[in-house]
């Protein structure tokens, strides 16, 4: 059995190949049994044929520097002679779930299939077929698998833009390698994220209990249709302590639509650097809205300067999705369908817009958020500001002035939030200035957030400390 194990407050996330996701409901149980008692067995007997057993054989490798040597010459670096030059093969367990009975598609997590010589899936009725990974997104963790077989069962996607917290939910999956278990709980929150940055996340969190070998398992509501697919744990000694996660359906359908159409996710690129807009900084910066995604830079030639975003502009949706964080917008964008553009709702100067963006097609997208600093230490004499020398100079940009960036001492809260040697500062918090007496009443009568308007390389930035 194969878990992933990274540091998160000084406990241990653990990617379990387990359960995940929930829809709204209204009722505590679904059904009743033969005695006229509440029960979730009615449900399960529809789902759990959906829900199957996925092994996998990983053959380890021998180092480089052994792997050009014979029998004769290990024989000299050990006392006898290897039974094989070749490792035996390891073996893991996790879960999956049907989602397409004709096709036979079935989801699981990236980390179950990841690597393996071989994946087998097990089904409720003790068959067993060996499987193909059409694809597989390690930065969503999803992976589709397609079997070729009759008489499946499939789950349905739940409609999760309903859902919300204190929901009942039942998690289905392989703990241990034991057998398939089923769990409930409820819904402990929505759009959790940051359990690894690298990502796309939108976790849907739950008590049910997960444990190793639940990973690719179902999440279900009480009317038995897929709200998510279980993919990590929190946990301080490996086992559930309650803190369970999992991929949300919307975002498993859009992974899986990329998946079969091209085996990978082709991310979209829009050409921004963002960060979250929040009511303190609507407080600061006055632009019309407090929730979105600020645009702090605009990456030339992109699909968003073509588009005509421009640096502050608040994104406030796409396709008439809601933006309310730079995380969202993230998410969106990198499963966005590249061969359609795409209508963005932005805030300028308080005013709403809208235009539409034709979309990048690379591997990676460049969208990300900035990072910030802290105020504490600040220093306001007349040239030193969050570890960055600043100089009065003379024009910076038509009949703008400002103050020229020096130096900034690296890991300082300037260098963290990505002031560098070189700019041009020429407003604070939207308010111009000109010399060194203007910028230091500036920054003294701000309140939690500073942002300075830049100009780098003939281009504009905003860069945010806080």
């Amino acid at each position: 059995m194969r878990i992933k194990q990274l540091s998160f407050n000084s406990l241990i996330l653990i990617v379990c190949l387990t359960v995940g996701s929930v829809l709204h409901t209204t009722q505590l149980w679904a059904e009743t049994n033969a005695q006229g008692l509440p029960s979730l067995a009615p449900m399960l007997d529809n789902v759990t044929p959906a829900v199957v057993n996925i092994a996998t054989t990983r053959t380890a490798r021998l180092p480089n520097q052994l792997r050009s040597l014979d029998e004769r010459d290990l024989q000299r670096f050990f006392d006898r002679a290897p039974r094989s030059m070749q490792p035996a093969p390891t073996r893991a367990a996790g879960s999956g779930v049907i989602v397409d009975a004709e096709q036979g598609y079935i989801i699981t997590n990236h980390h179950v299939v990841a690597g393996a010589d071989t994946v087998t899936v097990g089904l409720s009725d003790d068959r067993q077929f060996t499987a193909t990974v059409v694809g597989s997104d390690a930065s969503t963790d999803i992976a589709l698998l397609q079997i070729d077989a009759q008489n499946l069962k499939a789950l349905p996607f739940a409609d999760v833009s309903g859902l919300r917290v204190g929901d009942y939910v039942v998690a289905i999956g392989n703990p241990f390698g034991i057998g398939q278990t089923v769990t409930s709980g409820i819904v402990s929150a929505l759009g959790r994220a940051g359990l690894n940055a690298e990502n796309y996340e939108d976790f849907i969190q739950t008590d049910a209990a997960i444990n190793m070998g639940n990973s690719g398992g179902a999440l279900v509501d009480l009317a038995g249709n897929l709200v998510g697919i279980n993919t990590a744990i929190i946990s301080g000694s490996g086992a559930n302590s309650g803190v369970g996660f999992a991929v949300p359906a919307d975002m498993v359908a859009a992974v899986m639509e990329h998946l079969q159409r091209d085996g990978e996710v082709r991310r979209g690129q829009l050409g921004v650097q963002i960060r979250d807009y929040t009511p303190v900084m609507e407080h600061a910066l006055g632009l019309g809205t407090e929730r979105g995604a600020l645009v702090t830079a605009v990456i030339p030639d992109s699909a968003a300067e073509q588009a005509g975003i421009k640096v502050s502009d608040v994104i406030i949706a796409i396709d008439g999705r809601n933006i309310n964080s730079g995380r969202e917008l993230r998410n969106i964008v990198g499963l966005a369908n590249t061969s359609a553009p795409i209508e963005l709702e932005y805030i300028r100067d308080g005013d709403r817009h809208t235009l539409t963006a034709q979309l990048a097609t690379p591997q990676q997208n460049i969208a990300q958020n900035s990072v910030g600093g802290t105020q504490e230490g600040r220093g306001l004499d007349d040239s030193m500001f969050f570890g960055a020398r600043l100089e009065a100079i003379g024009a910076v940009a038509g009949d703008r002035s400002g103050l020229a960036v020096v130096n900034v001492e690296p890991q300082s809260p300037a260098w963290q939030a990505g002031l560098r040697a070189g700019d041009i500062v020429y407003a604070v918090n939207r308010n111009e200035i000109s010399n060194l007496r203007d910028f230091n009443e500036a920054v003294s009568a701000v309140g939690e957030i500073t942002a300075l308007s830049v100009v780098r390389e003939d281009r504009e930035l905003l860069v945010i400390l806080s």
